[in-house]
């Protein structure tokens, strides 16, 4: 901690630790966890391409020799007077490991009354709000830098490894060391990374395929003359003002092609399966990691719950009396926090109104100008800008709703630190998908579709309905997932570059302005440079980030098979971005346990869902891949005049108001009803969603029977464990001076 008096600008750091006994109390009282044995052959648990390219006998690349390997343990919950059963335990020192040692000063500092409980003067986070204390934070092992004389690597300390083989750019194409991660910085943290990398590793192939896709397309399209906008009737005009037909119905099929079907179907599957193996890396990593049984029994209620809740009660599962919150009150406070999220959906939808209303505004004025190429353009142009508004409205209304949800979220009072993220989470997710996904949705579902025709126009607060362009809306829907996805993730690497080192000298700037004569010196000490660092703020912007993109490149990906490229390149960066971050700008965070991505894993599974429907009506509704395969069986199969096809003729009434002969998109007869072929193609589509959805759910669920969520080799491991605390904790197990430890412990 360090304490702030304001009239002299002083700064004084208080270095805290805790002797043996406070350590041994309190590890029983959190159920810390302790080695018994070590467990053998912890080179079976790497990489599974490392050990299948070992036994290949191929090089591997992505395989580097970090020092200082943490051994893996059998372990169990701490109990004082089993103390000689545990592995090291005449090693006071080193006994806990450093992690384990800040969780229990942390605790006492969380639990600690400074005053009157019931008016909530309990604990450090309280005393950092009102700036009693300005920061609380565990050391780092030392500077990050490696000295410049030639030192053993096995010398270094746990910052210094992770900054030599984890933080630097070069090391871009090698496994990160989770264990290390997972030692330094506790196992939220070590999962997240661990997520991140999986996450990145499974992109690779879907970048490739999307790539093949996209590269296929665009040959073929160059290689097809414009054979389909041969028409077989006399010239006519557009209702609309198209210059450039041709030339866009044949950009549009970049975007709109067969091997878009494929695609869509290809990525549903690997989000299945993507997920499929994250479970069990998941469960192989939090059992290595003892944290298989954190959530049920393990999580203790936060602090500031603690000291807030109004009574007590019996928890059902340990029997202990912990502090309880009225169920009935909580469900109340949800309910009005509810109303507050609703609104700010309202605000969400009422920008994209104003969103629509500006690129119609914006079509029509560019339109007016007179200037051939700016009037050839002015659709394009209107939904470019509209484009980039929107990035910039998302931006803010984020901003304004995070602080806002997490204001709430206190406010519900949830019980315990899992709790309290995933209300969070829940509450900025929902916020973030309508603000996020509500203008590709738009474009993908609605724009188009209510237009009316020549004569009986559809209007919008006086203003005529947009239409898509002459190539579909998919190259539209395609525009906008680029400029939101890749523009927010520019913006995104942008930020997490720079502002930490504005941040960071900003800070440097006010302590050394803090530090008086008395205290200037050549050399800062350890917590004087660690105070320096910016304060870690937590995982959920990093997960948000990441989960958006996931939405991106599954819900739309039938408009742009290019996304996953784009969000694998974006990664490779962030993997060393964030990395950076935790090692050498922030300051070294309490170590936090989770059994998992808490509430972000469900969303990742909504989310598939969500993908496979998009995707079928995507296909089924905006792409013009059924019309096209329709037109071939019924009409011709090279596609000759299938651009007649798809245009319908003016009503006569407003061809003799106008004076004009003019032709739109649309599936009608002349009188302005609908055409035969509609009702044809809308039965083949919604024909084509049933078969899409059946056959990609099927497989699925084929995928998610084969895979089994927990490896057998961890399943043997689980009972090895408990057998063994079993024999450990036993209590009819007397020891004396003169006993032996059993045989499985080594001496």
């Amino acid at each position: 901690g360090q304490n702030k008096l304001n009239c002299k600008k002083l700064v004084h750091f208080i270095l805290l630790s805790a002797p043996w006994s406070v350590l041994c109390y309190y590890a029983e009282d959190l159920r810390l966890r302790v080695p018994l044995q070590v467990v053998p052959n912890i080179q079976a648990v790497a990489n599974w391409s490392h050990r299948l390219l070992v036994k290949l006998g191929i090089p591997n690349m992505l395989y580097d020799e970090v020092p200082n390997f943490p051994l893996d343990y059998y372990t169990c919950h701490f109990k004082a007077n089993k103390l000689p059963w545990f592995l090291g335990s005449e090693h006071h020192d080193t006994f806990f490991n450093t992690t384990q040692r800040h969780r229990i000063l942390y605790e006492i500092l969380a639990t600690t009354s400074y005053g009157n409980p019931k008016a909530g003067q309990v604990g450090i986070e309280r005393l950092l709000n009102e700036e009693v204390f300005t920061a609380a934070f565990p050391l780092h092992d030392g500077p990050y830098k490696i000295p410049q004389k030639e030192i053993p690597h096995i010398q270094l300390n746990q910052r210094q490894i992770l900054f030599h083989y984890w933080a630097q750019w070069s090391k871009w194409n090698k496994y990160q060391p989770l264990d290390h991660i997972r030692r330094y910085f506790g196992e939220k943290i070590a999962l997240y990374f661990a997520w991140l990398g999986f996450y990145t590793g499974w992109l690779l192939p879907a970048a490739v395929v999307g790539t093949l896709v996209f590269i296929i397309v665009l040959i073929s399209s160059l290689l097809s003359h414009f054979s389909a906008c041969k028409t077989t009737d006399k010239p006519f005009g557009f209702c609309s003002s198209f210059p450039f037909f041709p030339y866009s119905f044949q950009a549009g099929r970049l975007f709109d092609h067969g091997g878009t079907v494929f695609f869509s179907i290809f990525m549903s599957l690997w989000a299945v399966t993507f997920l499929e193996y994250w479970k069990r890396l998941n469960a192989t990593l939090t059992y290595r990691w003892d944290c298989s049984d954190f959530e049920d029994i393990e999580e203790r209620p936060r602090p500031q719950f603690t000291a807030m809740a109004p009574m007590t009660t019996t928890n059902p599962i340990t029997g202990a009396e912990e502090p309880y919150f009225p169920t009935r009150s909580r469900f109340k406070r949800i309910m009005a926090g509810s109303m507050v999220i609703i609104m700010m959906i309202a605000v969400v939808v009422m920008f994209l109104i104003s969103i629509i209303l500006y690129r119609a505004i914006i079509a029509v004025v560019v339109a007016k100008s007179g200037k051939y190429l700016l009037v050839a353009s002015a659709s394009r142009i209107a939904s470019l800008t509209g484009s980039v508004v929107n990035l910039l409205f998302i931006l803010i209304l984020s901003k304004i709703y995070t602080s806002l949800a997490l204001f709430l979220t206190k406010w519900e009072m949830h019980r315990t630190q899992t709790m309290f993220e995933d209300a969070f989470t829940f509450k900025v997710f929902v916020f973030e998908f309508i603000n996020f996904y509500s203008s590709p949705i738009y474009i993908a579902f609605f724009k188009g579709r209510f237009v009316g025709y020549p004569g009986r126009y559809s209007t919008l607060l006086g203003i005529r309905n947009e239409d898509c362009g002459p190539g579909g809306c998919l190259i539209e829907l395609a525009q906008e997932l680029l400029v939101i996805m890749v523009g927010k993730q520019i913006i995104n690497n942008v930020q997490e570059l720079l502002i930490p080192k504005l941040k960071s000298w900003w800070q440097k700037r006010k302590s050394h302005s803090n530090r008086n004569e008395g205290q200037e010196s050549s050399t800062k000490q350890l917590w004087e440079s660690d105070y320096e660092l910016l304060p870690y703020e937590g995982l959920f912007n990093e997960y948000l980030e990441m989960v958006l993109q996931f939405g991106f490149i599954t819900i739309f990906v039938a408009a742009c098979p290019l996304a996953p490229l784009f969000a694998l390149l974006n990664n490779w960066v962030e993997i060393r971005l964030d990395a950076h971050k935790f090692v050498c700008e922030y300051r070294r965070p309490v170590a936090e346990r989770a059994q998992g991505m808490g509430i972000w894993f469900p969303i990742l599974e909504v989310i598939t869902h969500l993908a496979v429907v998009s995707n079928a009506f995507l296909i089924a509704f905006t792409s013009d891949f059924l019309p096209r395969l329709y037109y071939q069986y019924t009409h011709a199969s090279d596609l000759q005049g299938y651009i007649d096809f798809t245009l319908a003729y003016a009503p006569k009434s407003f061809v003799l108001e106008h004076n004009v002969t003019c032709r739109y998109r649309a599936y009608r007869e002349q009188s302005g009803r609908y055409s035969l072929a509609y009702w044809n193609l809308l039965a083949i589509r919604l024909g084509f969603i049933i078969v899409f959805e059946h056959v990609v759910f099927f497989i699925a669920r084929l995928i998610d029977m084969m895979v089994p969520d927990i490896p057998e080799v961890v399943e043997i491991k689980v009972k090895r464990e408990q057998y063994l605390a079993k024999e450990a904790l036993a209590e009819n197990k007397v020891i004396s001076s003169s006993s032996t430890l059993p045989t499985f412990l080594p001496k």
